[in-house]
């Protein structure tokens, strides 16, 4: 159960740097000015969100999974764990979100600006901390 446990902390730190980061991406793609950034960007993005984030997204929920099954009658019956699992589908929401950002960048049709990537760079942390508190504190 360890070794899960484990593995599962370093795939969702890996899901969050991602979320974090192709945010921060995106600020600097809707900011740029010449097609080679914009390329650029766009490059980056896609080889983040499919190389890093979906794989480390796709890990953490099925080592969750596993985790939950070790004793799953206790976690099913604690409310903290209803809540922390709804707030993972509204992350994995959000990591749906940044694909359909993504692919808007790709086709040239983003119309969000460099602001609004600012304010949405900050949601995953507001998740990140309810989580953590969730599952450390268990109130």
């Amino acid at each position: 159960m360890l070794w899960v446990k484990a593995f599962h902390i370093v795939a969702v730190v890996c899901w969050f740097a991602g979320l974090f980061y192709l945010p921060r991406l995106f600020v600097y793609h809707a900011m740029s000015e010449d097609q080679v950034s914009r390329d650029r960007f766009t490059i980056m993005e896609r080889k983040l969100f499919r190389g890093i984030m979906t794989p480390s997204a796709i890990a953490s929920v099925l080592l969750g999974i596993w985790l939950i099954s070790f004793n799953f009658q206790f976690y099913m019956s604690s409310w903290w764990m209803h809540a922390k699992l709804s707030l993972v589908m509204v992350l994995i929401g959000y990591h749906l979100y940044c694909w359909r950002i993504l692919i808007a960048f790709r086709d040239g049709t983003n119309t969000s600006s460099h602001k609004f990537f600012r304010f949405f760079n900050e949601f995953p942390v507001l998740i990140l901390v309810s989580i953590v508190v969730l599952i450390v504190v268990k109130p």
